[in-house]
């Protein structure tokens, strides 16, 4: 079986007279993995769409091996030999894994669900592509990078000839992305065809037979990607060169004084007497593993969770939060890990959004005023240049960066003490990542203290002015900016030795506080 070719011509796509794509045409050869690269809001999963039936354009033409189609729906497109794997997964948890795969496409026998060729095809795809569940486990049940083998699965019950998979390693730790772009791999080399729509350059060159870039919704280049390097796509991306990722963290002052103290926080399994402390002015970064806790204890210092036992303290004096509500009061904001479900109501506008933390800031005597709130909002909205149409359109409308930029800005309308920024970047391109990182930069340099918690140990290395190290539920080690090196970190956080740097100690009094500082 051969994968489709597909040529694109003059494609345009506008949202609410915004244009996301203007005259766009690309050529898709069979049997090749072809990458669409671009900062967010470029257009790139605005074309994967169009390919994939799941959005129509406005103007423009599409061929499918040499055929004009119109593909006003997915149906359409499945039965032209194309299958769209969205980035968020179409998959009904509830439901077995055999019944997801074959869901619209069951086998018949005589009338009646042939349960047992199901079983059978399933068997002999799941064996091909390293997918190692029961077809009756419950697709909720699985881990994100398993969904995505089933959404692959479906796909090719489907007789899929091309399948466009959108951001598929965004919601992946490391190891689960490298296998699905095996799988990926394994899928070009029976000779389907993938369009991979992805922020995230490693992957695209590890994987790709050619790469477009699109930019403000033009076509820039395509090239093949053998000879491009990161530096190149993103130049292209941005129109310019991006010299340096990380802006220069500055610190004012060692004597600073602290906004947040945690001293022996508990909350059992999750963390075990945890103690650091944020000054006005500082970036912490926090590290360690997925589980090691970081996020719950960002959690439990926002007010989400309440600890066992321990003592937070916020600008020197003691807080007993009952609610996040008590802790924003407090000067304390939280940029959770998922904007999606934690940080944002996607169905809301951006104003809404926006001021939902902040009625009183544009309320008199308990009735809102519509002006003061607008007025908030542009103001913070243009600090953080999200770029949109109008502050009615829903946040859901937004690409990824110009929403986690949203999330961001809603904390901004009264400027908070300490902002708690746990993956502050994930899901957007490389653009926005600088773009979000200048911001935490300019909020120290005005006394705002910043914990920055990530996944990627190069943000929380490039940002940070100290880096903790979190393993198993606890605080192991703690380095200052000039001792902490990747393999020192990453040691620590395996449960090596930690090499240079402290225990992290907690600062069991004021006193003892200052002493910790003193390793910034």
């Amino acid at each position: 079986m051969s994968g489709l070719r597909v040529e694109l011509r003059g494609i345009a796509k506008r949202y609410s007279g915004v244009a996301a794509l203007q005259d766009v045409s690309v050529s898709i050869a069979g049997g090749e993995i072809h990458a669409l690269v671009g900062e967010n809001g470029a257009g790139k999963s605005t074309l994967g769409r169009i390919i994939g039936g799941a959005v129509s354009p406005d103007e423009g033409e599409i061929l499918i091996d040499g055929r004009p189609v119109r593909l006003r729906s997915p149906r359409d497109a499945i039965e032209a030999g194309v299958a769209l794997i969205d980035q968020e997964l179409a998959l009904a948890p509830e439901m077995s894994v055999l019944d997801n795969v074959f869901l619209g496409f069951e086998r018949h026998h005589a009338g009646w669900l042939d349960r047992a060729a199901q079983r059978a095809r399933y068997e002999q795809l799941a064996h091909r592509l390293g997918l190692e569940v029961s077809p009756r486990t419950r697709v909720g049940e699985l881990r994100m990078a398993d969904q995505q083998k089933v959404e692959v699965l479906r796909a090719m019950v489907r007789g899929a000839r091309l399948i466009v998979m959108d951001e598929p390693t965004a919601a992946l730790s490391r190891v689960e992305a490298q296998r699905l772009l095996q799988v990926a791999r394994d899928v070009r080399a029976e000779g389907t065809t993938i369009v991979f729509v992805s922020h995230f350059l490693a992957d695209v060159l590890a994987i790709s037979d050619t790469i477009t870039v699109l930019k403000d919704g033009r076509h820039i280049k395509t090239v093949p990607a053998e000879g491009q390097t990161e530096d190149l796509l993103v130049t292209s991306m941005l129109g310019r060169p991006l010299d340096k990722l990380f802006p220069e963290p500055r610190l004012k002052t060692r004597e600073a004084p602290f906004v947040l103290e945690v001293r022996g926080l508990t909350r059992r399994p999750a963390f075990e007497d945890v103690s650091f402390g944020v000054r006005s002015g500082e970036i912490v970064g926090v590290a360690g593993l997925v589980g090691s806790g970081r996020s719950e204890v960002a959690h439990a210092v926002f007010g989400a969770d309440r600890p066992d036992s321990g003592e937070i303290l916020i600008g020197g004096t003691r807080v007993r939060p009952r609610s996040p509500r008590d802790m924003v009061r407090a000067g304390v904001a939280l940029l959770p890990e998922s904007r999606k479900e934690q940080g944002l109501v996607m169905l809301r506008s951006v104003l809404d959004n926006v001021m939902l933390a902040h009625s009183d800031a544009a309320s008199t005597v308990g009735v809102l005023r519509p002006g003061a709130q607008r007025e908030a909002a542009r103001r913070v909205l243009s600090g953080v240049d999200v770029r949109m149409a109008s502050t009615s359109l829903p946040v859901s409308a937004l690409s990824g960066g110009n929403q986690q930029k949203v999330a961001l800005a809603k904390w901004l309308v009264a400027q908070p003490r300490l902002l708690i920024a746990d993956e502050p970047t994930r899901g957007v391109d490389v653009g926005a990542r600088r773009a979000i990182y200048d911001l935490l930069v300019d909020l120290a340099d005005r006394g705002v203290g910043v914990l920055v918690i990530s996944s990627e140990l190069d943000e929380v290395l490039g940002l940070a002015h100290r880096v903790l190290v979190m393993r198993a539920g606890r605080l192991v080690a703690e380095y200052p900016r000039a001792r902490a090196e990747e393999a020192v970190v990453m040691r620590a956080a395996f449960g090596g030795t930690a090499g240079e740097g402290t225990e992290a100690g907690p600062p069991a009094s004021h006193e003892g506080s200052h002493a910790y500082a003193e390793h910034v």
